[in-house]
Order: structure tokens, then sequence, then C-alpha cells
């Protein structure tokens, strides 16, 4: 298997990483750079805040230190800028540019931006980049999502051991929600991203306060499962439908995030095949030497608690999955919360409470209860159900609204749940978080925690007011 630069430099950055923290655990220093354009690799990892919402000592220094709020800015050539809009405003292309990148004083030169997301840069003036009514435009800069990679022209640039990171979509003006609950999904046990805010800057405009997060890469997998496996992302544009062995039918469907050196797409074609193939007798027998099960129905009950409609079987496709080869099993992976917490109650994308009309038409599991519980505070809308889009045009949903993405349900969360084994442990899993988490107070500590950050370092950018409404709303949600 022929490895392409990039993979190797991964491959060397992720070890010097390692080398630096096991050189921590033995009393070592890490090596010092002298090139100004790169920091060294240091032990320092991403932030785990307690209960009581400090960092733990390792991440003081780095990027995820979650006990403030740091400083971002950005700044490109406006004409590469314009160029990289049109670009996907004329054909969704998600074209990189260059530029400097200044964290919390600290500048890096030739680092590649690119826009990132799907159906959050969908809603930005109707499908373009015109502007919208949430305000986001070309215009703004400061207020569009973000993919950040320090490393893709300069060979193992890094800020503290952090390669890649994304400005998330903000669908309230603090993000708590998307933040509550990535912190939630690691607790409970899950690959979750870590995130902070930010006091984000592009081209010497206004500051916006953003949510930024980990990007799933080479140096997160080994940080969040192991640098021996692989990571695959599930693409919006695709499904979990098996489509023979050929690799290239693949594109536009999964893209390989992580682990080139370690797999290809072999595993997951194989897997996809299986979940499709399978009689339901062998899926029933097979599927734990295939998949992390217990792993699966933790997902899917946080999901649920969470009140996140846009998972694995949501409109987005959000997903990653996570290959170890060691034991030939596969662990879906979490992405994309921005919706999580009542964020989707709040938009046109989902139902509003008394069961109101909304733009994605979400069905509940099998097995999955429809009565309000914590992150459901209203009944689920009707099943979905599927259309042929009209000569082309977008897919509509039983209620009018239109359904990002072509598939109506995945496969493996629907054949996962079809095991009365299976429905009992997703059920005995949700009673037990629901117990850990959210009864616990454990949920409302952390948001406390959140909340009294911004309140004391980021109210010039949102104000007291607004900070109160999004906690409670999230507090209600909990």
């Amino acid at each position: 298997m022929t490895r392409s630069p990039r993979a190797t430099r991964r491959i060397r950055l992720v070890a010097l990483l390692s080398a630096a923290t096991i050189g921590a655990a033995c009393g070592l220093t890490a090596p010092t750079s002298t090139d100004p354009a790169s920091t060294s690799p240091t032990a320092s990892g991403p932030a785990n805040r307690s209960p009581g919402g400090s960092a733990t000592p390792s991440a003081a220094s780095g990027l995820f230190d979650g006990s403030t709020v740091h400083d971002i800015s950005i700044s490109f050539d406006q004409a590469a800028y314009e160029a990289m809009i049109q670009a996907y405003t004329l054909s969704a292309v998600k074209n990189w540019i260059q530029a400097t990148v200044t964290i919390d004083g600290k500048s890096y030169e030739r680092v590649e931006i690119r826009l990132k997301g799907n159906s959050s840069l969908a809603r930005l003036g109707g499908g373009g980049l015109g502007g919208g009514e949430d305000g986001l435009s070309k215009e703004r800069p400061e207020a569009l999502p973000w993919l950040v990679d320090l490393d893709r022209t300069v060979e193992s640039q890094n800020h503290a051991g952090v390669v890649e990171f994304v400005v998330r979509s903000n669908d309230s003006a603090t993000a708590l929600n998307e933040a509550i609950a990535l912190e939630l999904l690691e607790r409970a046990g899950l690959a979750s991203q870590e995130a902070i805010a930010a006091r984000f800057t592009v081209n010497g405009g206004k500051s916006a306060l953003r949510l930024v997060i980990e990007h799933p890469d080479d140096v997160w997998m080994s940080r969040a499962l192991s640098a021996s496996g692989a990571l695959y992302k599930a693409e919006s544009t695709g499904d979990y439908s098996y489509r023979g062995d050929d690799p290239e039918a693949y594109d536009e469907v999964f893209d390989q995030e992580a682990g080139k050196a370690n797999a290809d797409l072999a595993p997951l074609i194989d897997f996809l095949e299986f979940l499709n193939s399978a009689g339901d007798a062998t899926f029933a027998a097979e599927i734990a030497k295939r998949l992390d099960v217990a792993g699966f129905a933790t997902y899917l009950a946080m999901q649920e608690l969470l009140g996140n409609f846009d998972d694995i079987d949501g409109p987005g496709n959000n997903s990653y999955l996570y290959y170890d080869p060691a034991s030939g099993r596969f662990t879906v992976v979490p992405w994309d919360h921005n919706l999580a917490l009542g964020a989707g109650g709040d938009l046109d994308l989902a139902p509003g409470p008394g069961g109101g009309q909304g733009g994605n038409v979400i069905a509940p599991r099998p097995g999955e209860s429809s009565q309000p519980g914590p992150g459901r505070p209203f009944p689920p809308p009707a099943p979905r159900a599927s259309f042929a889009p009209p000569h082309g045009g977008p897919l509509e949903g039983p209620r009018g609204g239109v359904v990002v993405g072509p598939h109506a349900e995945n496969v493996l969360s629907r054949r996962f749940l079809e095991i009365d084994e299976h429905k009992k442990l997703l059920e005995e899993r949700k009673a037990e978080l629901k117990a850990q988490l959210f009864d616990s107070g454990v949920a409302a500590q952390i948001l406390a925690d959140w909340a009294e950050l911004l309140r004391a370092q980021a109210s010039d950018l949102v104000d007291g007011a607004t900070i109160d409404t999004e906690v409670q709303r999230v507090a209600d949600r909990l």
C-alpha cells in the first residue's frame, strides 16, 4: 500500500507527540524547535474539565485548555477568499486557501483553511453564501464554519500538538448546547471532541464568540482511540449501503480521515457488505465480532438523552467509524452536535413544541420511546417516508420539509435494534446514563462552569441577558 506524503508526515507527527508524552511521564523534556513557524510537540493534551470546571495540569498551556476563552485570529487575501466563496456557490466545492493564523499570540504562516460543513452551509443565503436570515454571509467570515489545518503546507506545524481544528457553525450566540453535549459524551465513555470558547477574528474585523473543537484526524485518533486503527467519516451525500468491492464506488460516501498507514477501505467495505447482506440469524450471531456493541448502545442512548436527531440515522448521516485491526471490530464515533439539547427545536430544521411542522422528518428508532424525557421534551414527528426527488430536486418529507441526504434510515441502527437483546441493552444504558449524568447534577454543573466562563470572559461578545437566556434554554433540556 502506497502512503501519501501527507499521511507519512502525520505518522511522524503522531510518533513525535507520543514520544513527547512518554518523555514527560518519565520526567524528560520535549524537544524545542528553532523554526518560528512551528511549535514543538509537547505533552500537553486536550483539556479535561473537572466538575469544578478547571483543566487538568497537562492541558493548562494547550489550545484545548477549557479554563479560558482563547484568542484566534485569521488573515487571508480577500481575492482568494472571494474565489473560494464563488467556487462553493457555483459547485459546492470547498477549496483551500492560505492564511496566517494566530492562536493566543502565537502566529503560524501558510496555514490552509476551508469552509466546513454541509447542512450548515446550505442554510446560508438559501443554499449559497449571499446572506441568510440568520445573519451569516460571505460578508461575515467570522461567523462561517471553518476547518483549519496547520501542517497541510508546512510540515509538522502544530500548536501544542494540535494540527487541525474546527470553528463550528453556531446555532445560538453561545453554542452552549454543543459544548455541553460534547463533554457529556466524553463523560459517557465515548470518543468525543474537546471544545473551547474562542474570540474569533478575521482580517482584523469584528470579533465573534465561536466554539472551536478538535477535528478527528490522526492526532485526535491517537489520543481518543488508538494510533493503530483507521477512521472513516460518513459523508452527508452517502449512506451505509454496500456498493460492491471497488473503493472508487465509495467516493462521496465515506472518506478515510486517519490511519491510512494501517488500513485502506477494505475493512469498511467488508463491514458494509455484512450489514446489508447477512441474514438475520447470521447478523445476530456475528455482529458482536464486528461491532463494539456496548459502545454503540451507549452512543444511541446518549443521542436520545441529548435530543440529537441529526445523528447516525438522521438527515446529515453524522458519524465516524473507527476500525481496530487487532479486534476486527468497528466503533461508532459521535460527530456534529450543534442541534443537541434543544437547538433543533428552535430551528426550522426540527419540529417545535406541540408537534409543530419542521424541515427534517425524523422517526423514532425501533424500540425508542416516543414519550417526553431528557433531551426529548416533546413527542417526535411522524415516521419518515421515502420519496423520489421530483425531476432531480430536493427530497421532501411527508410534512413538506426538505430532508438533507438521500437516505431514510441507517441500516446499522435499524438492524441492531431489531435484536431484542440490543433493545434491552439500549434501555439499560439510557437509564444508567440518565442517572449518572443528568439526575446526578453532573450535566448541570458542566453547564454552570461554561456559563461562568462566558460571563467572566466573553460578556463583550455576547451580552449577559443572552447568555442567561441560552443557559436557561439548555438547562430546561437537561
